[in-house]
């Protein structure tokens, strides 16, 4: 498991895929369960509000201390698929997928987050390197669901 990035002028994607021994439903019910994200996730400090279809949360993260993200909820397939998204073209749009695809020993787990928009060339040089962000969020991920 190591994230990868790819930055374009008016593109960033980081995307990070993990197995995990565990089914996909158990992998989804601890992505979904904002509460509980504290005690296992140690790439964010807080996470308020519901995780459901159409719900907008806030969610606070070490990486960019003082700043609250506030995505909405827009795609809902338990327990395979979900996006969150920020924002709307052409000036700034970021969406974080979530993906949970069974295997023969589990699932299989992907993150991916593309920020695209006109307004990616002037944000970009202030964003942190997300891949060490995205390797420790799978790594939680799979310890939680494995030992589940």
């Amino acid at each position: 498991m190591t994230a990868t990035a790819e930055r374009s002028v008016f593109r960033s994607v980081v995307s990070v895929e993990v197995a995990i021994a565990a089914a996909p439903d158990v992998v989804w019910n601890h992505l979904v369960d904002a509460a509980d994200h504290v005690s296992w996730n140690s790439t964010v400090d807080s996470i308020d509000g519901t995780i459901a279809p159409g719900q907008r949360i806030a969610i606070r993260v070490p990486v960019a201390p003082g700043r609250t993200f506030r995505p909405r909820v827009v795609e809902w397939q338990p327990p395979h698929r979900m996006v969150w998204r920020d924002g709307s073209l052409p000036l700034f749009r970021g969406d974080r997928t979530f993906s949970i695809a069974q295997t023969d020993h589990g699932c299989t787990f992907t993150m991916t987050e593309e920020l695209r928009g006109m307004l990616v060339p002037l944000i970009a040089p202030s964003l942190p390197d997300f891949a060490p962000v995205f390797d420790r969020y799978a790594a939680d991920l799979r310890e939680v669901s494995e030992r589940t």
